[in-house]
């Protein structure tokens, strides 16, 4: 009997993981995988941390925990798949099922056969056509060759100043590895913020006084209008308000899918452009699979398509697909946006929907801002953190978060991340047995906290405010009191919010709460808000009824203080 015939294009993440799968699942097929370059199955999220000389050997990038190279011979003789590397896929004929490919040194062509047709043909990075984008050491960080070119500059002792064009995961990634490494670094943006695709701009704000604060610049809402040069070689950066000198030039400002294959096939796609693929990650031609950073996939909460163009999505595809090929029914259940990154002593995530994408996709969103340790203060390396729980009113069920902190942050993003998937509410997850011992948590876990804290703002327990919808209450007509429950020693650590306020710490509130106004609203906070809350209950139970809360407290404001 003939062995069936399984062709792989594209051999990084996605098609790496179908081929792996599928030579366990079902050793009996005649599996080949044809990719352009030269490595496979690389850890392209590892290359920052290459760059910036964390990871020291590129090898560590492509090699198996114990230390084996995963290039075409480990596939022949481990996994029992062919591998060509160099080969680049020029023409799919669906009629014969069979694929046109070139090699990549020498021109020649040749064709392959298939039964089934996996299309993991990922993404490509975007190079605007920004005059001198094509200067010397003007780099993007997508391929293995791009890292080393990058780390072989740096090596060389000529880079002093650098210059990120774009402010998403890469760019901010890549932030910390040069700065690490001693070079001065600006990072330009069209957008006010860094990370927008990722946080709100008011974690943006805090994210760019964060680096500012380790010595790098963040130039938001400009655009760059040329790249410098002389010789040949990068000397600089203009935007539309300034010049910033640059020995080196990272572009990275997006991706997009490489699909032309697929179109040209003429398989059905996305108008991004990405390959529409049903939840058994078939292409419009049963016959032909595709997955990873080329398709587009299902949101979870929103169930309608979106891309997701990350390393863990196109693993987890790449098995889904190599489970269906061998016969297992397995659907792609979809994603939620979830993205996390490190930046110094900063963990920055998120999972699901923002308020914005909440109410565009038909929900009613409350959410709350909290401020929470990880762990007690008197456990040695307690770190803070803020999170923003984003849930649904009428169904109370969570829809997203958002986390930052220089605390253990990625343990509670998973956490939401189950909460979201299962489509648990807020009562559930502020009921949640979670895992408890000093080292590791407060008695309440900052999950918990913050369900706490939206569960008494859902149910009309307090009126409170985030940060941007203060500042506007304050700068519009009778602004609200602001009272200022810190102590004067925390004044003048933390800082003043820059409104009128009256300060009256708190053990002090009960007898000189008569000195307040009853025909104002009153605004009460502390340093993470937590007084602040007891501050209104002191208030109510003096007959003050306008009062309300500054959510995360001076520690969530993001704008400037005094």
């Amino acid at each position: 009997m003939e062995r069936k015939k399984v062709l792989i294009i594209g051999g990084v993440a996605c098609g790496a993981k179908t081929a792996a799968r599928l030579a366990r699942l079902a050793p009996e097929f005649d599996i080949t995988v044809l990719e352009r370059g030269e490595h496979l199955s690389f850890a392209g999220c590892g290359f920052p941390y290459f760059v910036g000389d964390v990871v020291k050997e590129y090898k560590d990038l492509v090699c198996t925990p114990l230390g084996i190279i995963r290039d075409a011979n480990f596939f022949r003789t481990v996994k029992n798949v062919t591998v060509h590397t160099g080969c680049l896929a020029t023409r799919i004929d669906r009629e014969n099922r069979c694929v046109t490919a070139s090699d990549a040194s020498t021109g020649e062509e040749k064709n392959f056969p298939y039964d089934n047709l996996v299309l993991a043909t990922g993404a490509s990075p975007i190079r605007p056509p920004i005059p001198g984008s094509d200067l010397n050491r003007v780099f993007t960080l997508w391929t293995m060759p791009d890292a080393l070119a990058m780390k072989s500059a740096l090596s060389s002792g000529n880079i002093k100043t650098a210059v990120i064009i774009g402010a998403g995961l890469i760019g901010m990634e890549v932030v910390e590895a040069l700065a690490e490494r001693g070079v001065k670094v600006s990072v330009v943006d069209a957008l006010s913020t860094p990370l927008p695709a990722l946080v709100g701009e008011d974690f943006g704000l805090r994210i760019a006084r964060a680096v500012k604060a380790k010595g790098v610049d963040f130039f938001g809402g400009e655009k760059v209008t040329e790249i410098t040069g002389e010789g040949g070689v990068v000397t600089g950066v203009r935007t539309d308000r300034r010049s910033l000198p640059a020995d080196m030039v990272l572009l990275a400002v997006g991706i997009r899918p490489n699909t032309s294959l697929a179109r040209d096939a003429g398989l059905e796609l996305a108008p991004n452009g990405t390959i529409v693929v049903d939840e058994l990650m078939r292409t419009s031609d049963p016959s032909i699979y595709a997955g990873g950073d080329c398709v587009q996939t299902r949101h979870l909460v929103t169930k309608k398509p979106v891309w997701q163009p990350m390393g863990s999505t196109a693993n987890r595809q790449g098995r889904v697909i190599a489970d269906n090929i061998a016969g297992l029914a397995t659907p792609f259940s979809g994603v939620l946006g979830t993205g996390i990154l490190k930046l110094f002593n900063l963990t920055i995530g998120k999972t699901g929907l923002d308020e914005k994408q909440a109410k565009e996709a038909g929900f009613e969103p409350v959410s709350i801002v909290v401020e929470e340790p990880d762990r007690p203060h008197f456990m040695p390396g307690m770190g803070a953190m803020t999170i923003r729980l984003v849930a649904d009113r009428l169904s109370r069920r969570i829809l997203g978060a958002q986390i930052m902190g220089t605390g253990v942050v990625d343990k509670r993003l998973d956490a939401m991340v189950a909460a979201v998937s299962s489509g648990m509410t807020v009562d559930l997850l502020a009921d949640g047995d979670f895992a408890y011992a000093p080292p590791f948590s407060t008695a309440l876990d900052p999950n918990t906290h913050a369900a706490n804290a939206l569960k008494n703002k859902m149910d009309g327990l307090v009126k409170t405010y985030q940060a941007k919808e203060l500042r506007e209450r304050m700068e519009g007509p009778n602004p609200p009191l602001l009272l200022d429950v810190r102590t004067p020693g925390e004044l003048d650590l933390q800082g003043r919010i820059p409104y009128e306020f009256v300060n009256i710490p708190l053990g002090k509130l009960r007898e000189r709460a008569g000195e307040l106004p009853r025909d104002r609203e009153i605004v009460a906070f502390c340093k993470i808000s937590v007084r602040g809350w007891d501050a209104l209950a002191t208030l109510k139970g003096a007959g003050f009824d306008d009062v309300a809360l500054l959510e995360g407290g001076i520690m969530a404001w993001p704008y400037e203080l005094k």
